[in-house]
């Protein structure tokens, strides 16, 4: 299911970071076929919901970030 959620956070339709909170253990066969050019009135949340039974619901949580405080271009040996 993490890697379902890392995919969904893939998608510029879904403009955000999903996090797995489904608490679902084990490997999946999933079948998931939408896209936004080939199906423009259905949404991603909508062919989540109607292909695999789950729900993106928007809210806060902890992500991981990388901060990069400085870079310089590396001298000449």
């Amino acid at each position: 299911m993490s890697f379902l959620a890392l995919q969904l956070s893939r998608i510029p339709d879904v403009g955000r970071n999903v996090i797995d909170r489904t608490g679902l253990k084990g490997d999946y066969r999933l079948n998931f076929d939408w896209s936004s050019k080939t199906d423009p009135d259905v949404s991603v949340f909508t062919a989540v919901t109607e292909q695999l039974g789950l729900k993106l619901e928007p809210t806060k949580g902890p992500i991981d970030v990388v901060v990069v405080d400085d870079i310089e271009r590396p001298s000449a040996n």
